[in-house]
C-alpha cells in the first residue's frame, strides 16, 4: 500500500473542521468537542467542500468521517435554520452563511463516488444523525447512540432520514423509531442493522483503520463502481440493474488494475492496485 501522506491545512476559521489523508484515506474529523461537535454554517459549507475535493482526489479510496471526544459524533446544527425572506426555497441561511441544501453534507455523502466509513465515537442527533446514515459503513464505539430525536423538537428529520431509515430498516421500524424519537444505543442500532460493528471506546479508530485500509487495499474502480451500482439498485428494477451492471463492467475488465489483479491471482501475490 502506498505510503504516501498529504496534509490539508483547513483555513484559521476552520479549524474545527480536520481534515487529512494518509494511505490512499482521507479522515475528516468534526473539532468541537466542547460543543458536543454540533455544526455552525461555516462548517456545513467547509464539510461539503472536504468531501467534494475527498471524491475529487485520486489519492483518495476510502473516506472516514469522525469527530473529537468520546461524548458525542455529532449532537447537530448548532443553531435553529433560517429561511425567512429567501427567494431560494432550497437554501438556508444559519450565522450569516447562506447554504445551498443541494449541497449540504449529506446530499453530499449521498453521491460521492468514494466508500465511506462514519467512526461514530459518541452520540449523533438531528443533523449528525441524518450524516452519519448517509455513510456506507457505520462502526460505532459501545458508549454511542443514536438520537433521533425530531418529533421530540417538533420536527422532522431534515437531511435524508425519512428517506435513509426505511431502507436500512423496513418501513414498519423506521416509523417507529422516527414516530417516537426513542434513543438508541450502540448494541440497539447494531441489531436493527443501522451500524455494522460496536467496537470498544479504546479499539473504535484502530478498527476503522483497519477496515479502511482493508478497502483501499482493492481496486479503486471496482469498489467505486460497486457503490454506484448498489446505490442505483434502490431505484430500479432488477432487469435495469443488470443491464446497467454490464455497463459498468466493460471499462473495468479493460482497466490495468483489472490486469493486474488477474496477473496477482495467477502469481499468488498480493495485487497492487493503481487505480488506472
Amino acid at each position: 500500500m502506498s505510503q504516501t501522506s498529504h496534509q490539508h491545512t483547513p483555513s484559521s476559521s476552520e479549524d474545527v473542521v480536520l481534515y487529512a489523508v494518509a494511505d490512499h484515506v482521507a479522515t475528516l474529523t468534526l473539532n468541537r468537542p466542547e460543543r458536543m461537535n454540533t455544526i455552525s454554517g461555516p462548517m456545513l459549507m467547509r464539510i461539503s467542500e472536504l468531501l467534494i475535493a475527498a471524491d475529487r482526489d485520486p489519492e483518495v479510496r476510502v473516506v472516514v468521517v469522525t469527530a473529537t471526544g468520546n461524548r458525542a459524533f455529532c449532537a447537530g446544527l448548532d443553531l435553529m435554520a433560517q429561511t425567512e425572506g429567501k427567494s431560494n426555497p432550497d437554501s438556508l441561511n444559519m450565522a450569516g452563511a447562506t447554504i445551498d441544501l443541494r449541497e449540504a453534507p449529506p446530499v453530499v455523502i449521498h453521491e460521492m463516488n468514494k466508500p465511506t466509513i462514519c467512526a461514530l465515537n459518541g452520540s449523533a442527533a438531528g443533523y449528525g444523525l441524518d450524516m452519519a446514515l448517509g455513510c456506507d459503513i457505520r462502526i460505532a464505539s459501545a458508549n454511542a447512540k443514536l438520537a433521533p430525536s425530531f418529533t421530540k423538537r417538533g420536527i422532522l428529520p431534515e437531511s435524508g432520514g425519512t428517506w435513509l431509515l426505511p431502507r436500512l430498516v423496513g418501513l414498519s421500524k423506521a416509523a417507529e423509531i422516527c414516530f417516537t424519537g426513542r434513543t438508541l444505543s450502540a448494541e440497539e442500532s447494531l441489531a436493527l442493522g443501522l451500524v455494522s460493528r460496536v467496537v470498544p471506546e479504546a479499539e473504535l479508530a484502530q478498527t476503522v483503520h483497519a477496515l479502511a485500509a482493508e478497502i483501499a487495499a482493492n481496486a479503486p474502480l471496482a469498489v467505486q463502481a460497486t457503490k454506484r451500482m448498489m446505490r442505483m439498485s434502490w431505484n430500479e428494477s432488477f432487469t435495469e440493474h443488470v443491464h446497467h451492471v454490464y455497463l459498468q463492467l466493460l471499462p473495468l475488465v479493460n482497466s490495468g488494475d483489472a490486469r493486474e489483479g488477474m496477473r496477482a491471482f495467477v502469481e499468488k501475490r498480493d495485487p497492487v492496485f493503481t487505480g488506472r
